[in-house]
């Protein structure tokens, strides 16, 4: 971390994150904080290489956006080429997909809560910064508990390689279907993985109740002014408003948790605008319903947050029983809807026992190793749109195809993006809330704390930054053999 501790503090690189950015804090003139800034510095412009390609090869190619979420950009393209292509998928490809998205969705907040946002909480963030990673929280759990985690996601991942044949990179999505099924040989190893998911979720969330809950400094933490914004709440649901990560009806309410909008993935577009500040790569996204109104939160500002806190506050309940008792659990201790943006741990392991759940009932269900994996396409549209809860938030794919049925146009609004308002606004006020004089050396607890408040998110800063502005901020000098500058391109 640098600091310049005359007007400005630089926190760079931020740290436990996917992808890169930094926070850059500015002083008044009364050592209080102006304005913190989280900055995206990458660019990406996935969207701009896609075109002229073939709508089919967008599984693969998405897929490389995140080494860390690729299942969910799969999945998402594998979806949308259904629109495109007009083809309903298989019934037992569709709990196939849901199968292996659920499996991705359980190891990948596992993830998250253990070894990125984990050392906030699970060490605690006054620790010494050199605990502060996986190697702390080992201590703190214990190496048993580490290497089950380890374990479970290892067999997580290994059941997404067996039909996905890669983790990083899967090719199982295809228009109408997949490309692999489920041998009844594997299936009992299948349903073994799912109740050893269900079994450790449930030991999380124990783990959480006894390291935060029981902890009143910390619960202090969480609800304290410094990590709360009432915005508007966003997240996939089913016919009954109850949380589904694969496919459902888009539902948003508003700061008093009444019901503000609830749309087809497909109309996105009439409902979710994309701001541009000229200081990051990142576009922010807004409901046009409100409006941007700037970096504010209140029921007349147009931002909104997804991700697990947007999920649990946008529906109605969770599908699973277990899930439910915990969700039930989480209101009754915080209230709905839940402001509190380092709650999204909490919520994280709720969608953690729901995944897990969801898992039991799909490889239980007779049709998981049906034989009928695909509906070949007997048609090409022009105009292609579906969407997915990552676990970073609503993911929407977006393709449009030309007279050759080449992609002509590509928008991808992820997860990160969506959540890119509420996170700036957490960054500020956290810094203004925890930093009282910017005069003399600011303690590393103070700046750790700051980056808690993007933290919680857990943002994909590399899948997020898409945006390419009409002039790049990048100057290339030339100089001779002597160092002499012969000339700078702008």
């Amino acid at each position: 971390m640098e600091q310049q501790l005359k007007r400005k503090v630089s926190i760079d690189p931020i740290t436990r994150l996917e992808g890169h950015g930094r926070i850059e804090i500015f002083f008044d003139d009364n050592k209080n904080v102006e304005r913190a800034y989280l900055q995206i510095p990458e660019l990406r412009g996935f969207e701009k290489f896609c075109e002229g390609r073939l709508p089919e090869d967008m599984p693969q190619i998405t897929s490389r956006i995140c080494g860390v979420c690729p299942t969910a950009h799969h999945i998402a393209s594998a979806k949308t080429l259904d629109k495109l292509f007009h083809v309903e998928t298989t019934p037992t490809a569709k709990k196939i997909r849901e199968l292996v998205y659920n499996a991705f969705m359980f190891e990948d907040h596992a993830l998250h809560f253990y070894i990125l946002g984990g050392p906030d909480f699970i060490v605690g963030p006054g620790a010494p910064k050199e605990l502060r990673n996986v190697i702390g929280v080992i201590q703190k759990v214990g190496t048993d508990i580490a290497k089950q985690l380890i374990s479970i996601r290892k067999r997580n991942r290994e059941l997404i390689s067996y039909l996905g044949g890669k983790v990083i990179h899967p090719v199982l999505g295809l228009p109408g279907g997949v490309a692999k099924g489920i041998d009844e040989d594997e299936l009992s190893k299948i349903k073994q993985l799912a109740q050893d998911n269900l079994e450790f979720a449930l030991f999380t969330l124990d783990t959480f109740k006894r390291i935060i809950l029981e902890n009143t400094e910390y619960l202090n933490l969480v609800t304290s002014p410094a990590y709360t914004h009432q915005t508007y709440y966003m997240g996939m649901v089913d016919s009954e408003n109850r949380v589904n990560f694969y496919d459902g009806m888009i539902r948003v309410v508003d700061p008093n948790g009444k019901e503000s909008i609830k749309f087809d993935p497909q109309e996105y577009r009439n409902h979710i605008g994309e701001h541009v500040e000229p200081w990051t790569y990142i576009k922010f996204c807004y409901l046009k319903k409100v409006g941007w109104k700037g970096f504010k939160d209140g029921i007349d500002s147009g931002i909104y947050c997804v991700a697990p806190l947007g999920r649990l506050n946008a529906c109605e309940g969770m599908a699973t029983p277990k899930a439910q008792q915990a969700y039930e659990e989480y209101i009754k201790t915080l209230g709905k809807p839940v402001h509190y943006t380092l709650a999204t741990h909490w919520a994280r392991i709720i969608e953690i026992i729901y995944a897990s759940e969801r898992m039991i009932e799909l490889v239980n269900d007779p049709e998981i190793t049906g034989k009928d994996l695909r509906n070949i396409p007997s048609k090409v549209g022009k105009i292609g749109i579906a969407a997915v809860e990552a676990p970073r938030g609503t993911l929407f794919h977006h393709y449009e195809t030309d007279s050759k049925g080449l992609l002509r146009k590509v928008n991808l609004i992820v997860a990160t993006q969506n959540n890119a308002g509420r996170i700036s606004l957490s960054i500020d006020k956290s810094a203004k809330e925890l930093i009282k004089n910017g005069d003399g050396n600011i303690p590393d607890e103070l700046l750790n704390k700051i980056e808690m408040a993007f933290r919680a998110y857990d943002p994909c800063f590399g899948c997020a930054t898409h945006y390419l502005p009409s002039k790049l901020p990048f100057t290339i000098t030339l100089r001779d053999s002597q160092g002499k500058i012969i000339k700078r391109i702008f």
